[in-house]
């Protein structure tokens, strides 16, 4: 059974960076698009199963309500067999049970928060992430129709190329030895006690970052990084920074949405894969990929380590190419 799993997060694209920032909103009859359009992409490539994680606006089952009638759906439709609670671990658990049912490709939609969940738990299933969240680094603005067939394409087997499908760094979060959390994008340590409002958006609170890319035209945190030395997703090496007064270079990163602002670097250095870095004396906040998730008490002791063993992430141009190479499109091989 060829099989796809869609987890589409009705939430994404709503944080307070719309009030505090320019960030646009993404609205759920958008993901149904997007969605719908995908589904039509699996079903012309021989997917035969689609699982996806239920949702308080139904996305899926709306994109299957208004799919046009001129079209004839081969596929089966499968709600995954699970309770939802509207946070955000219901990614999590609805990746864990489409690995469980041997899915061949997972296509999230969503933002870097999404995604970091997923990747959680989606073990060596490939992801293919669709941007619908604030300022995303790991998911792309893609079109729903192609991430469908690339998703089909994956799942049938038939690409196999380090192009088309690339392993992902990512942050391990370690308290005494001890595995917290995990990051795809970066790790912020802010001055903050407490969590409160997740999304960040204040440089002047932060301490340190730890990237594991950053590009120049990247908006978040990790245009700091980009904006000091690029680091590409494949690149094997990440950056650690110490931000505050006292070093010599002081540069300008769009760290949210239209918000360009100084952020005074005390020192940096590129990490090398394995490698850790200490976490700087609570109290304090460790933001992952843009969301405060751990406290950090005064005596507790918190490292972060640059790992290669991130999601298995398709490339949906790449993809194509390859299985184009293969044939795949010729009439009579699907």
């Amino acid at each position: 059974m060829v099989s796809v799993g869609i987890i589409a997060n009705p939430a994404s694209g709503k944080d307070i960076r719309r009030l505090v920032a320019h960030s646009i909103t993404f609205n759920n009859q958008e993901k149904v698009n997007i969605v719908q359009r995908a589904i039509l992409g699996l079903n012309s490539v021989g997917v035969e199963e689609l699982i996806y994680m239920p949702d308080y606006y139904n996305i899926v089952p709306r994109a299957m309500a208004c799919m046009p009638g001129d079209y004839k759906l081969n596929i089966k439709v499968i709600q995954a067999d699970m309770v939802m609670n509207g946070i955000q671990e219901d990614s999590a658990d609805a990746a864990r049970l489409m690995r469980e049912c041997h899915t061949g490709c997972i296509i999230t939609l969503g933002g870097d928060g999404t995604n970091r969940m997923v990747a959680k738990t989606c073990g060596d299933v490939p992801v293919l992430p669709i941007s619908t969240g604030t300022n995303n680094v790991f998911p792309r603005m893609l079109e729903g129709t192609g991430a469908g067939m690339a998703a089909g394409v994956v799942a049938r087997g038939l690409v196999n190329g380090s192009k088309s499908i690339q392993k992902n760094k990512k942050l391990k979060i370690l308290k005494e030895g001890t595995l917290v959390d995990i990051a795809l994008i970066d790790a912020v340590v802010l001055k903050d006690i407490f969590i409160g409002s997740r999304a960040i958006w204040d440089a002047e609170r932060i301490k340190q970052v730890v990237v594991t890319r950053g590009e120049p035209d990247s908006i978040g945190i990790s245009a700091i990084a980009g904006n000091l030395e690029p680091i590409g997703t494949l690149d094997e090496y990440g950056m650690a920074i110490e931000i505050g007064q006292g070093g010599d270079i002081t540069i300008m990163a769009p760290i949210a949405p239209g918000l360009i602002r100084p952020v005074p670097i005390r020192n940096y250095r590129l990490l090398n894969l394995g490698e850790e870095v200490k976490v700087s004396n609570g109290p304090g906040v460790i933001a992952l990929d843009g969301e405060r998730e751990i406290e950090v008490g005064e005596n507790d002791e918190y490292f972060i380590q640059l790992t290669l063993d991130g999601p298995n992430v398709v490339n949906v141009r790449e993809t194509l190419r390859e299985a184009v190479q293969k044939g795949y499109s010729r009439m009579g091989n699907l």
